[in-house]
């Protein structure tokens, strides 16, 4: 029988003999045949099937098309034949070919097809490896970005759900060192749950072989459990099915992976729960999780596995971070604690400007008008402005502890030593008037020249008692009149003769001087000394690695008492000159030194009468007042009164 007049079926068997291919047949119809190798397949058809334009043509060529199948045409081909050959089309046997063409065909088709499929599996996995690799880069700049440690193991927790597709998960943290082992327990610290809402808390317990948690942490290394139910009667550790019992949920695959530092230390373990075929399934009863988790598979393990390599750095750095911030948290709350030990006069008022700063920054971050309606507080920047404001009277440790003490003109000692000398004047009168009256005694004067005496001592006296009462009084730190301030000089030109015959005034020039102060306790050079506070203030925070978050604190803190309008000190800055900051500080500062109650030198004005004060200098331009209004609009100020 020629070849022609063999029938499809038989010619495509025997080239399939030739071929020597383990395949089956099927034969859709006598003229078309679908012959298929492993997971491919290829069609052989009539062309009169394919030249037909009828559904079942359409399909085989859409077949081909999306390349399901490779479409092989037996027959003469002709010009239609070529537009199809352009759709997809493999190849075109003509009708007398030979078997071993046919073969070849064939052979080549099925090769063709597990080109392509290698080829798109390659793609599938070049394009998942993108995508994981991707997820693990975000990953790791997520991690790398958050120092909250709280937050950065729910992201931690929530990555590792994600990548390795698990419904549920929990994540410890190890809580003591290896070289304590004694002391060493596991911290329960938080739990995801997709298809339940569960209430968690934190507990702790041992860290044993008997919890796979445990395990891990002792081991260091990861655990992979198809189903927990299941363990192998030689686990060394065990389930505890009651809390699945108590919420009606189903664990069954379980992942553990350990958490280690940068100083290869196991500080945490991630623990994943029922790995599910479909991530957008929910485990809400036992049968559910029967039906759609099924084991960890290797390449969500070597995921979270190299996630957990991350975060385990990422954890080690936040948790130096925060111990770092806690240093340097109690350094600036170590050094309040030493200005107010050298100035106990002003004890809180650190605490208090810091509170008055921070509230008018948050009223600042809400303001919806006005210059600063776009300016907002970071957390960082509150932060910064918080260790300002604590550390803004640093600097008194440069000042004098006397001076900055001092509740009246004269110090204690000076005053001592002005009431010895009075009382020598007036022992001294005594002593005079003693030696006249013996004078007279001696000579037998009358009575009325010994009362004459006895009157003249009195006046003396009193004149004395008059100088004292004049210095007592001058010496409070009030507004010092000016007939007091002209009886001070009166008093300074007058001398006395000390025990040695030497003349001595009875005020030097530094009591003069002080006690002619006309308002508070300090004199101008004084006054000056207790300003340079600002500049040691500046130039011992300076010293200090701040690093790039708390930069600008010694700029902050250093000017704190610059005016807008420049007349303010240490350098006279103006306007724009000034940092927010400071701005916000000069505002609680000036606040609370009115309204504190603990100064010994004055007393504490009313916190009305300290608003007006504020708003006039407001006025004098050496405040701000979008601030100043924010300050009293928000109820900032009341933030530290009883």
């Amino acid at each position: 029988m020629d070849r022609d007049q063999r029938t499809l079926d038989a010619r495509v068997k025997t080239a399939l003999e030739l071929l020597g291919r383990s395949s089956s047949l099927r034969e859709d119809r006598g003229d078309v045949l679908a012959v298929t190798v492993g997971s491919h397949s290829v069609v052989v058809a009539e062309i009169e099937v394919v030249l037909r334009g009828d559904a079942f043509a359409e399909k085989l060529v859409t077949s081909a098309v999306r390349d399901e199948t490779a479409l092989i045409v037996v027959g003469e081909p002709d010009k239609r034949l070529e537009t199809l050959i352009a759709r997809g089309i493999f190849d075109v046997i003509e009708r007398d070919a030979t078997d071993t063409r046919l073969m070849l065909a064939l052979r080549n088709a099925f090769e063709l097809l597990e080109l392509k499929e290698r080829a798109e599996n390659r793609a599938r996995w070049l394009r998942r490896y993108r995508y994981e690799a991707g997820t693990l880069i975000d990953c790791a700049r997520d991690l790398a970005r958050e120092r909250d440690i709280d937050k950065l193991l729910a992201t931690v927790l929530e990555r590792c759900r994600y990548l390795a597709g698990a419904d549920a998960g929990s994540i410890y943290i190890v809580e003591g060192t290896d070289a304590d082992v004694t002391r060493r327990q596991l911290r329960f610290k938080l739990s995801q749950n997709e298809s339940l809402a569960l209430p968690s808390g934190e507990f702790v317990m041992p860290i044993s072989m008997r919890s796979i948690a445990g395990s891990v942490a002792i081991t260091r290394k990861l655990v992979s459990i198809e189903d927990v139910y299941n363990l192998p009667a030689d686990s060394p550790f065990q389930f505890d099915p009651s809390f699945d019992k108590r919420v009606g949920y189903r664990t069954r695959s379980i992942l553990a992976v350990p958490l280690v530092s940068a100083q290869d230390e196991v500080i945490g373990v991630v623990q994943l729960i029922n790995k599910k075929r479909d991530p957008r399934e929910r485990l809400r009863t036992p049968d559910d999780a029967i039906e759609h988790v099924v084991p960890f598979d290797e390449r969500s393990i070597e995921l979270v596995a190299s996630l957990a390599a991350q975060a385990g750095v990422a954890l080690e750095n936040a948790t130096l971070y925060e111990e770092i911030r806690r240093i340097l948290d109690g350094f600036v709350r170590a050094s309040v604690q030493a200005i107010e030990q050298r100035d106990p006069t002003t004890s809180g008022h650190s605490q208090r400007v810091a509170t008055l700063s921070l509230r008018l920054a948050d009223a600042v971050s809400l303001a919806t008008d006005g210059p600063y309606k776009a300016w907002r507080f970071a957390p960082s920047d509150l932060r910064q402005l918080e260790y300002a404001s604590l550390l803004h009277d640093f600097g008194k440790i440069g000042v004098r502890e006397q001076v900055l003490v001092k509740a009246k003109k004269l110090y204690p000692w000076q005053m001592e030593l002005l009431r010895a000398r009075f009382d020598l004047l007036h022992r001294t009168a005594q002593v005079q008037l003693l030696e006249r009256k013996l004078e007279l005694y001696a000579r037998a004067a009358p009575v009325t020249e010994l009362a004459l005496i006895e009157e003249e001592a009195a006046v003396r006296a009193g004149q004395i008692e008059a100088m004292w009462s004049l210095v007592r009084d001058a010496n409070e730190p009030t507004v010092l009149p000016q007939e007091a301030s002209s009886r001070l000089d009166d008093l300074g030109r007058l001398t006395y003769t000390d025990l040695r015959g030497n003349s001595r005034a009875y005020l030097d020039a530094d009591e003069l001087a002080s006690l002619k102060v006309p308002r508070g306790s300090l004199t101008s050079e004084e006054y000056r000394e207790i300003q340079s506070h600002v500049s040691h203030t500046f130039e011992f925070l300076a010293r200090i690695p701040w690093g790039k978050s708390f930069a600008q604190v010694p700029q902050i803190a250093g000017c704190h008492h610059e005016k807008l309008n420049g007349r303010g000190y240490p350098r006279g800055l103006k306007g724009e000159d000034i940092p927010v900051g400071s701005r916000i500080m000069a505002i609680a500062d000036i606040f609370d030194a009115l309204t504190a109650s603990d100064r010994p030198y004055k007393k504490a004005v009313p916190v009305d009468r300290a608003l007006d004060i504020l708003h006039a200098e407001v006025k004098d331009g050496a405040l701000d007042g979008e601030l100043v209004r924010l300050f009293v609009e928000s109820g900032a100020y009341r933030a530290v009164l009883t």
